[in-house]
């Protein structure tokens, strides 16, 4: 008997029991991949569709490789839901799988005894785990040497051409390379295309080594794909609230923001829906009770961002319904393929929005550095005497504090930052801003956005589109989709429907939270406060019309504030509804005069409004705030420190006659709120007891 034979067998034991089926045998380059890592010790990259068994791959191999006598298997893994679906398939597999996150600190003990003790098979890590100094300085070194796999799922996260790139996951080719030699490497993606794949399998082969690539057919004979072109917003939802009992089983609704997902759901829940939101905003324990009751189809679906993605793992999921379009078809294949895993019928719908081409634009370059902030960091960096914190540093660069994480995890990458106790630092390491690379990355971007309009509009085979968008030789028509074998949904909407869609979206008011604290650093710019802003000194409570990403009145605030709109008086429809949210409020006590924001960019729209709320409301309006030398000083998009800074100092209330009472405050977008409370402090010494701001628009 050969080796393969003597590992095939192994291998189809081990399998069997992992599938609990004694008839079960490998898909076609499973146990290919399997026997280059546990014989042949070498660095594979399997490209495989979605529920093909890329999981079996590395959790066969593992439990074959520690039968051997090799250490346990490291995984990197990008999210918290598919960490927790690795561990439990991994249990019932028998492998011992063991995780360290941001959510089980209290675990890590643990979790470090049982690696002493080789009581685990395979460690679970996130890849910002590989640069957190404490894990890389001190587990890691530890660990490096008894490594009997590496595993990277969702590789294509390597590559910046990846629809989902990450920069932490570059610090694979590190490790990699810190490993002893012949320790097999594995990569597993369902989404890459051959520019991608050339990537990973360039940084897979660091040092030299040889890298297997396993590719198969990408298409998924289980998906009846369709596309539903409805001519708005209140249509799409329209024709959820008329169909979505029909669709099979239990599925996932897909937004583009986080206000789509929840109001999304909470008209769907008021209308007899088992539904729940699931965002990058959800609590953590509410996400994972999420998931556990769409797995036991004990929800009829969530409605979520692309926050629940990768990995997520329901074999039977029935649907995936698109309310707008991801921004390219690579990333769309990705998200649909989490259905009819282990269905011989899954529906896949796509109901596109006008409103998609400008959520793309904002989320196109969102994961590439900008020069002048990086130099901005190395700046700050270079000129501390010590390590400088994420806050400590926002303070000092104007930069928020999400993208600035991102910049900073890019930096170091590249080798010209460093995490270390205590903050940041300075490498001293030459750093070249490498405008061609991220050109062409940024022409990718909108490459890719051109061909999901072209999915969408196209009359031939849409899955044999997307196997074309990955670059899969083996594409075909499908005969399932909708251009294959005709429309398989309904397109009508009921009258009931359409009006209770049309009544949800013309919900008007949303809260806007005010500042209780001021920011830290401010003091270091000039600004003479800390702490807590004195309840003498706050603004109350407000409210805007809506979010400019609302799916209601989002729409048409876009277009009053789309680049290179004219200012313009306040539309009477838009007045009306300021209206309904001042009836709405439901104040303490009402407010006895109106004061405006100063406005230099839309004064007339303002003004305006605040005139029109005056005459509906019969209370004096008082006139706007006075702009010293120049007025605010702020641009969208810095961090809190300097927009506050920006804004200090240059408003005054002083030629106001300003009563004794509660005073509405009136401003057109409301973004960091920095604004409303250097204002609110103003209005508030100037005698009036309460500022209740309101704006038309709220960011975000």
């Amino acid at each position: 008997m050969t080796a393969t034979t003597t590992t095939r067998a192994e291998a189809l034991d081990v399998l069997r029991a992992l599938v609990g089926r004694d008839d079960a045998d490998f898909h076609d380059g499973q146990f290919e991949a399997i026997e280059a890592l546990v014989d042949e010790r070498r660095r594979a990259l399997v490209v495989q569709r979605t529920g093909w068994g890329k999981s079996a791959v590395y959790f066969v191999a593992t439990l074959l490789l520690r039968r051997r006598g090799a250490g346990p298997t490291v995984l990197v893994s990008p999210l918290l839901a598919l960490m927790r679906d690795q561990i439990a398939a991994a249990a019932r597999a028998g492998v011992r799988a063991v995780a360290i996150n941001s959510t089980n600190a209290h675990e890590w003990r643990d979790v470090i005894a049982q690696l002493d003790n080789d009581e685990v098979d395979v460690l679970l890590v996130s890849p910002e785990r590989l640069n957190n100094p404490s894990f890389r300085d001190e587990q890691l070194p530890q660990l490096v040497p008894r490594i009997g796999l590496l595993v990277v799922d969702e590789a294509h996260c390597i590559s910046d051409w990846g629809h989902d790139f990450r920069p932490d996951y570059r610090r694979l080719r590190d490790l990699i390379g810190r490993m002893p030699e012949g320790v097999p490497v594995l990569a597993t993606t369902a989404t890459a295309n051959s520019r991608v794949v050339a990537d990973v399998a360039e940084q897979l082969g660091a040092g030299g080594a040889d890298v297997l690539t396993i590719r198969g057919p990408l298409a998924r004979t289980s998906l009846r794909l369709g596309v539903l072109r409805l001519a708005n917003a209140p249509s799409r939802l329209a024709w959820l609230l008329s169909h979505l009992r029909e669709l099979p089983g239990s599925g996932i609704i897909y937004t583009l923001t986080v206000a789509a997902a929840n109001d999304t759901a909470r008209l769907l829940r008021e209308h007899g829906y088992d539904v729940r939101a699931y965002t990058g905003q959800t609590d953590t324990d509410e996400r994972e009770e999420s998931e556990t009751l769409l797995k036991e189809n004990r929800v009829k679906a969530l409605v979520a961002t692309s926050a629940l993605g990768m990995g997520f793992d329901k074999p039977d999921l029935g649907f995936v319904v698109h309310l707008g379009a991801p921004s390219s078809p690579v990333s769309y294949y990705q998200q649909v393929g989490r259905a009819g895993r282990a269905t011989a019928s899954a529906d896949v719908l796509l109901l596109p929005g006008a409103e998609d081409r400008d959520i793309w634009h904002y989320f196109a370059t969102a994961s590439m550095p900008d020069r002048d902030r990086a130099e901005r960091v190395l700046s700050a960096l270079s000129a501390s005497s010590g390590p400088m914190s994420t806050p400590a540093l926002e303070a000092t660069v104007d930069i928020r504090r999400t993208p600035l994480e991102l910049l900073l995890k890019v930096l170091d990458v590249d080798g010209a930052v460093a995490r270390v106790q205590g903050g940041w630092i300075a490498t001293g390491s030459p750093w070249v801003y490498d405008e061609e690379r991220y050109r062409r990355i940024a022409a990718e971007r909108v490459a890719e956005q051109q061909h999901m309009i072209e999915y969408e509009e196209t009359s031939a085979c849409r899955m044999e589109f997307l196997q074309r968008s990955l670059d899969d030789d083996s594409a075909a028509p499908c005969g399932r989709c909708d251009n294959c074998a005709g429309a398989w949904y309904p397109s009508a909407v009921g009258a009931e429907a359409t009006d209770a869609a049309a009544t949800a979206l013309d919900r008007v008011g949303v809260p806007i939270e005010p500042r209780r604290q001021w920011p830290t650093g401010a003091d270091r710019l000039g600004v003479p406060v800390k702490g807590r802003i004195s309840a003498e000194e706050q603004a109350a409570e407000g409210r805007a019309l809506a979010r400019l990403t609302d799916l209601g009145w989002g729409g048409t605030l876009r277009e009053l504030f789309a680049a290179g709109a004219p200012d313009q008086a306040l539309p009477p429809n838009l007045l009306s509804a300021c209206v309904r949210v001042l009836a709405e409020w439901g104040w303490a006590e009402r407010p006895v005069a109106i004061v405006a924001m100063p406005s230099r960019s839309r004064p007339q729209l303002v003004d305006s409004l605040a005139r029109g709320i005056s005459e509906v409301g019969r209370r004096p309006y008082l006139g706007a705030l006075d702009l010293v030398d120049g007025g605010p000083t702020g641009q969208p998009g810095g961090n809190s420190a300097f927009r506050l800074a920006g804004v200090w100092g240059r408003l005054s209330a002083g030629a106001l006659d300003v009563p004794a009472g509660p005073v509405l405050l009136v401003d057109d977008v409301v973004d960091s709120r920095w604004t409303l409370a250097v204002a609110a402090r103003e209005l508030r010494r100037a005698g009036a007891s309460a500022v209740l701001p309101f704006a038309l628009a709220l960011r975000g």
